[in-house]
């Protein structure tokens, strides 16, 4: 493994972010090592899984790796895209998977501790979701993982900022399980998953689908969902989301014009 470090001792696995060069960002190849790493634990029978940054810095992960972004006229967030493969692997992988968080987490990484199962977190924990500094049109099943776990009005703040969501307003938002003393952070997560993996394995992964099905259980007629692909399409094919990925690949300011098209209501 390149990108990630990966161990596996009494039942319980670790997944450990380990490209700090740069700033552990979600790319193709290294999702590619934890999907990897996730079909190899689960064909174990690995009853618990932590997902973590291999060292302790500043950021546990940049998000989306913004230089494989399409950069105008095309969807950046498929059905295929490898990040929300890996959300689905996540969703799906039939025991807990546990975030241990050190550090702010940027963009797709946000989305990507919204789909793990429990988040242990330490004081330097910060969480933004930036697709309003891109330009990005943001899709429904991303929208949906925040929902399913936020407040909606926490969930529009995050979306329509881009700020860091403190590690305080984080646990009381109820995105982060618990916040623990950085001296602690590692030995509560592992003990957590140590005792997940002393249970029955067969009751708590069908307690995991369950959940997660009944959490999402919010159905869109078709007409509902063709407009919302309509908004996000005049998003991706328009100038706001060209300017973004410009801005950032120059590490500039993003100027944004006002599209009076995207006013319309159904």
């Amino acid at each position: 493994m390149s990108f990630i470090t990966v161990s596996n001792e009494d039942r319980i696995g670790t997944i450990a972010f380990n490209n700090y060069q740069k700033r552990n960002a979600l790319s193709a190849d290294l999702i590619t090592e934890v999907l990897s790493a996730l079909k190899t634990m689960q064909q174990n029978g690995t009853r618990a899984v932590v997902l973590r940054a291999a060292t302790f810095e500043k950021v546990w992960s940049a998000g989306h790796d913004v230089d494989e972004l399409p950069q105008a006229d095309t969807d950046p967030l498929p059905y295929d895209d490898p990040l929300e493969k890996l959300l689905r692997a996540i969703r799906s992988f039939p025991a807990p998977v546990i975030a241990m968080v050190h550090g702010s987490v940027w963009g797709g990484a946000c989305d990507l501790i919204m789909n793990c199962d429990l988040v242990l977190a330490d004081e330097t924990c910060a969480f933004a979701i930036t697709p309003a500094k891109l330009g990005l049109p943001y899709n429904a099943s991303g929208f949906q993982s925040f929902l399913s776990r936020l407040p909606l009005s926490i969930v529009k703040e995050l979306f329509f900022t881009a700020n860091l969501l403190t590690a305080e307003r984080a646990e009381r938002a109820g995105l982060v399980n618990q916040i623990v003393p950085h001296t602690e952070l590692e030995s509560q997560t592992y003990e957590l998953a140590r005792t997940i993996a002393s249970r029955s394995a067969a009751s708590i992964a069908v307690a995991k689908t369950t959940l997660n099905m009944l959490s999402q259980a919010a159905p869109l007629s078709a007409s509902q969902f063709e407009y919302i692909h309509g908004l996000r399409r005049k998003v991706y094919y328009g100038p706001d989301y060209h300017e973004g990925i410009q801005a950032f690949l120059e590490k500039r300011a993003p100027v944004f014009r006002v599209d009076p098209e995207l006013n319309d209501t159904p």
